[in-house]
């Protein structure tokens, strides 16, 4: 009779690892104490207070010693003590909004970073009107720019202010009242593009609409401004919607069936999709600009680098740099009555396409 194996020894439990020995949170006491001042020069030297005047060398021993002890000030301190943070909030586009406002944005972000501010992007998808404003007012930011795709309303506005807000400033076609407003006039697009092809004797227009989500914010007043336009010339003029995705086979199926739209030109919402349209039309076989003019908005360089050249619309934008000034005044001075800027223009540029 053969024997049983025996049961294996059974493996030990695991030896718990000796604890780990948490390093305590540097305060700025003890970048006090390293450098040999008070407390008080350490908060004036990293809050770079002017008021106070504090030698060169003197800041220097306080900047070493925080830096050799990793200490890093303590935001929700400081703003207990000022009474109110120094975060200027912006709601993150939920789309894309294309190159031009995107070194708009970097700008002004660089901008306002170098008046001592603290940018926050908030993920606001999902979110709309008051209860965006809730959200945003948890975060006790002293100002609030917000790009227009969340409906702001005048009691949203008020939330923010209620929660510190010192400033709250809009950016899109229209002004929220409480709130600053920097207005984005998306008809002078279109009527800019619709002048220029009625000026080259074009009477039958298409305007592109992006079919994607969240761009009707820009694309609805540009159709706008080209129906307007075209109405003001008294010459018959005709303007078509055309909406549009952003695909290759969604052109091509446009340009499947142009012939039979009766067109002569299309301004499309942006330089982006120009491209995409133009190309599908001449693999469609139609000329360019002969049988159909195509203008774009935004003036990118690779529309230059087409051929034929693509003629835009060039949006002139105000700085980024300007807007962190007027964010800067108003939190300064928030007593002020809400004021109104135009931060745009817009001028066709003539190239082959057209």
């Amino acid at each position: 009779m053969s024997q049983l194996p025996e049961d294996p020894a059974p493996e030990p439990f695991p030896q718990p690892s000796p604890a780990r020995v948490e390093r305590p949170v540097p305060t700025s006491a003890d970048v006090a104490r390293l450098a040999g001042v008070s407390r008080a020069t350490v908060s004036y030297v990293l809050n770079n207070t002017s008021a106070v005047r504090i030698s060169e060398p003197t800041r220097r021993k306080v900047r070493e010693a925080a830096e050799e002890l990793a200490y890093v000030p303590h935001a929700a301190a400081r703003s207990l003590r000022a009474g109110h943070t120094r975060i200027v909030l912006l709601p993150t586009a939920h789309v894309s909004v294309g190159p031009l406002y995107n070194s708009f944005l970097n700008e002004l972000q660089w901008a306002l970073r170098r008046l001592d501010y603290t940018v926050v992007q908030y993920g606001s998808l999902g979110l709309d009107g008051d209860e965006a404003a809730r959200a945003w007012a948890e975060l006790r930011p002293v100002a609030v720019v917000s790009l227009g795709e969340i409906a702001l309303t005048p009691q949203g506005v008020e939330i923010l202010k209620r929660s510190g807000a010192k400033a709250v400033i809009t950016l899109g076609p229209q002004g929220v009242d409480g709130a600053h407003a920097l207005v984005l006039d998306q008809r002078e697009i279109g009527s800019r593009a619709v002048d220029h092809l009625l000026e080259r004797g074009r009477r039958r227009i298409g305007v592109v609409l992006p079919e994607e989500p969240g761009l009707e914010l820009f694309s609805a007043p540009r159709l706008a401004g080209a129906h307007a336009a075209a109405a003001a010339s008294s010459t018959g003029a005709h303007v078509e919607p055309l909406p549009l995705s952003y695909t290759e086979e969604s052109a091509a199926g446009l340009a499947a069936r142009w012939d039979g739209l009766g067109l002569d030109a299309v301004f499309a919402y942006n330089d982006e999709y120009a491209m995409l349209l133009m190309r599908a039309l001449q693999d469609a076989g139609v000329d360019i600009p002969g049988a159909t003019a195509v203008i774009g908005a935004d003036d990118l360089l690779l529309g230059r680098l087409l051929r034929p050249r693509l003629s835009t619309v060039r949006i002139d934008l105000v700085t980024g740099q300007r807007l962190a000034a007027l964010v800067d005044r108003v939190v300064r001075d928030p007593g002020g009555e809400p004021e109104r800027h135009d931060l745009m223009g817009a001028r066709a540029v003539a190239r082959e396409s057209t």
